[in-house]
């Protein structure tokens, strides 16, 4: 707690804004402010409300520019689209708070640096530890090869386009300011929890998705909370979702919330008790996801000994 304290109390920037208290008493000051700034829900609301009008902005102008978008084109763009105005809105909020998008677990000078690419180690050998585990289980057999040559090249490439902005968008929408501004009211781990049960929640609305599979996209979330809280850094989680996502749907070509995508890598075959293969879902219908992935933050918790999410003001200051 006492990292989430500093980090709130140690806003970067002299000049009073109508973020920070304006140290006035009476009942109204009170519900609106902190001892040091607007409270973290009325923060929270204002970034909710500023990243709202920039999506529906955006939308109608690329709506106006390209026209009706459909498909998968249309997942692609929506994320874009989402991710760029929470990066926006996160700055307009970072001016206002004296803050930097490092702040909020996002340092611009580690864009796709170490934490990234060990976060993309950690996603492959996970879904590849799952996998390995069905396979000691009978349960899942690799049949053969579906790409060869350039063909497997160029989607390899999309794919992992793709992917790294599923897990940028993703990852900074419930684990971005979002997390760092609850965090500064209720702590850390409450606001993981609450976002998690909302990132779980949200995969019930996919097609061929199981209760089984949301509740693990939960602990998922968890566990990329956990990968933010012990490197400080959102790069970490982006790498390893986005990893997990590649190594699932291109590589191993299996089913992801009961969708096998097209151009995949390996054809793959799945025999047994639901339970253990995921069923119709996929690897992340399995029970066994969810063992992997308590396994996953059991070696990150050896690996990363210590909390450094939020960071420290001179820490942040060093990473912007």
């Amino acid at each position: 707690m006492a990292l989430e304290t500093r980090a709130a109390q140690e806003p970067q920037g002299g000049t009073m804004t109508f973020i920070q208290s304006p140290r006035r008493s009476g009942r109204l000051w009170t519900v609106l402010y902190g001892p040091r700034e607007l409270r973290a829900g009325w923060r929270f609301l204002i970034f909710l409300a500023l990243a709202a009008g920039l999506i529906s902005a955006m939308n109608a102008l690329v709506a106006l520019a390209f026209g009706k978008i459909e498909g998968a084109t249309s997942v692609l763009v929506r994320k874009i689209v989402n991710f760029t105005c929470f990066v926006f809105a996160s700055l307009i909020m970072g001016r206002l708070e004296g803050r930097t998008l490092a702040d909020y677990g996002l340092p611009p000078r580690k864009a796709f640096g170490i934490r990234f690419w060990q976060g993309v180690l950690l996603g492959f050998a996970g879904l590849t530890l799952l996998l390995g585990v069905m396979r000691a289980a009978g349960a899942f057999h690799i049949t053969g090869l579906a790409l060869h040559g350039a063909e497997a090249w160029k989607w390899a490439g999309l794919y992992g386009f793709a992917f790294v902005i599923v897990g940028l968008e993703e990852e900074f929408r419930y684990r971005g300011y979002t997390q760092f501004t609850l965090s500064t009211g209720i702590g850390f781990w409450p606001t993981a929890f609450c976002f998690s049960f909302l990132f779980g929640a949200s995969h019930i609305f996919n097609s061929g998705e199981t209760w089984i599979g949301a509740l693990n996209a939960g602990v998922a979330g968890l566990v990329f909370a956990f990968l933010l809280r012990r490197s400080g850094s959102l790069w970490l989680p982006i790498g390893t979702h986005a990893a997990w996502d590649w190594a699932e749907s291109y590589f191993y070509g299996v089913p992801d919330s009961g969708l096998v995508l097209p151009g995949h890598l390996l054809d793959s075959t799945f025999a047994g008790s639901k339970w253990i293969t995921g069923g119709s879902v996929g690897p992340e219908g399995s029970l066994l996801c969810t063992l992997v992935l308590a396994t996953m933050a059991g070696a990150a918790a050896v690996w990363l000994r210590e909390a450094r999410f939020p960071l420290p003001a001179r820490s942040v200051a060093e990473q912007t």
